[in-house]
């Protein structure tokens, strides 16, 4: 039996950011919005005509700014106490993953009874949530489509709340947006949406037919664009099928979930603030590498389907290219992590059961160290 569910709603419009008081039509009865983003979006003014248009058509805005990358409990639960008293009828998280995430726990805090600490794991996140809507602008997490959400608890563990209720009302896509990210986000971020597409074609438990149809139909799009949109950040077609990719894999991998790469990569986000997108472009092909005699079927599948030779080892090398391509750092020590740090690592990657879980192949203590070491 397979089951498949996605967002109901999503719209796509280059420019449309500059208009939401059109798109959140139907969505927020007391006309009281808050918007959740972080200072660089605030900064960049990404989202000032957006709010100068609710505005204008008769909507109060709050906005809540504090994000940072790898969100942190005590921030998510300053927006939801900051958003439940400013009595939002609509949640809207506006940037990348880590606001739209933030956004998503946020709508469902300030609607539930719930407690924080209730939610993380699967299914375990229930009850009324305010009405959400999620509009990215970096090409790459696909959380605006997913009912996932990755927090920061303590210092450095990362935990993951899965739950149908974190799905958004409505998405927007505006390609605009993305226009001005640097090339390093872009390739690092179009990578990790490449990623997405892969761990969910080749996703052992919950791997089904549209969610690879979805998976291979972003890695079409991805492998087209992410090196047009590194050479020049101007060129919107390329950034509207970056876009749009990093949405179809974030589709096949809320449904088909995510496995060994996002378990090798998650504690160099927790301990060493290294950005998702290139954690996961890291450690990508030495686990491919790793995962391949009993991926290899799935991964010469993917080739195939891109035209670029007939068996996994064909993947792998095209992700090397690509890398290459979009000069995304390739070693631990180009983002200042030393080897000392690897069994520290190893072991919290150990404890990444609800990913390692999906793997292709058993993932062991042993094994994580040798790939940590082959990308020293």
């Amino acid at each position: 039996m397979h089951s498949f569910q996605t967002v109901a709603d999503i719209r796509i419009e280059p420019g449309g950011a500059a208009k939401l008081d059109a798109y959140v039509d139907g969505l927020c009865a007391n006309k009281r919005i808050a918007v959740i983003t972080d200072k660089g979006v605030r900064a960049l003014g990404l989202i000032d005509a957006g709010i100068a248009a609710l505005e204008e058509a008769g909507y109060q805005i709050m906005v809540f700014d504090d994000v940072v990358a790898d969100p942190p409990e005590g921030i998510v639960l300053q927006g939801a106490a900051a958003v439940k008293a400013f009595q939002a009828g609509l949640v809207i998280g506006f940037g990348g993953g880590s606001p739209m995430d933030t956004a998503k726990v946020i709508a469902h805090l300030a609607s539930s009874d719930q407690k924080i600490h209730e939610l993380y794991g699967v299914g375990l996140a229930k009850g009324p949530t305010l009405p959400l809507m999620l509009v990215p602008t970096t090409a790459g997490t696909g959380s605006e489509v997913t009912n996932v959400a990755i927090l920061t608890t303590g210092e450095t563990e990362k935990k993951g709340i899965v739950a149908d209720s974190l799905y958004a009302d409505r998405v927007l896509l505006d390609a605009q947006l993305t226009i001005g990210l640097p090339k390093s986000i872009t390739a690092s971020t179009g990578i990790d949406a490449m990623v997405h597409a892969i761990e969910a074609y080749t996703s052992i438990i919950e791997k089904n037919p549209i969610s690879d149809a979805l998976a291979l139909a972003a890695l079409r799009k991805l492998r087209r664009a992410i090196v047009a949109a590194c050479g020049d950040g101007a060129d919107m077609d390329a950034r509207n099928d970056m876009l749009i990719g990093a949405m179809l894999a974030g589709q096949a991998f809320s449904n088909a979930p995510c496995a060994g790469v996002h378990a090798l990569a998650y504690p160099l986000g927790g301990f060493f603030h290294v950005p998702h997108g290139l954690s996961n472009a890291l450690v990508l092909t030495e686990v491919m590498k790793y995962n391949q005699p009993k991926a290899d079927h799935w991964y010469g599948e993917i080739a195939r389907d891109l035209g670029v030779g007939g068996n996994g080892s064909a993947l792998i090398d095209e992700m090397l290219r690509l890398k290459e391509a979009t000069d995304v750092p390739k070693t631990l020590s180009a983002v200042n992590i030393a080897a000392e740090a690897i069994p520290m690592m190893a072991k919290d990657a150990m404890t990444k059961d609800r990913l390692l879980v999906n793997n292709a192949r058993e993932l062991t203590y042993a094994a994580t160290l040798d790939i940590y070491e082959a990308i020293l």
